[in-house]
């Protein structure tokens, strides 16, 4: 059964940079809602004290994160190596191998990746 492909991402956030973190993610939400039409769902979600941040995407397919990851690389690099550090991955849907290619080469050494591959039931609802 053919689902979406969701990315979550979770992070803690280092020391010192919570306020840049914030500028560059309201700035990388605007620049993805520009120039990604086809995301279906793009946010940033933090816990109580401003420590972790989740990022959670929801993507027609595989295919449409890598235009993500093209879009993004300058922010995603710069988090990776100023802001963030990352504590999990997950991965919701069949991701093909420049995913998990791009998403190994973009990511920090040792962090977990999680793979569910296989859609069982549900669906994604579109407003409009």
């Amino acid at each position: 059964m053919d689902g979406p492909f969701i990315f979550i991402g979770t992070h803690r956030i280092k020391d010192g940079k919570l306020e840049e973190f914030k500028e560059d993610a309201v700035a990388l939400a605007k620049l993805v809602e520009e120039q990604e039409p086809q995301l279906l769902a793009f946010n940033f979600f933090f816990n109580e004290d401003e420590t972790e941040a989740t990022i959670i995407q929801v993507h027609p397919d595989a295919d449409s994160m890598l235009v993500h990851m093209s879009v993004a690389e300058k922010h995603i690099t710069k988090g990776a190596e100023e802001l963030l550090e990352t504590k999990g991955i997950q991965l919701y849907g069949p991701p093909n191998d420049a995913v998990l290619g791009m998403i190994a080469q973009l990511s920090q050494s040792g962090v977990p990746i999680t793979v569910k591959p296989i859609h069982l039931a549900g669906f994604t609802r579109l407003s409009g």
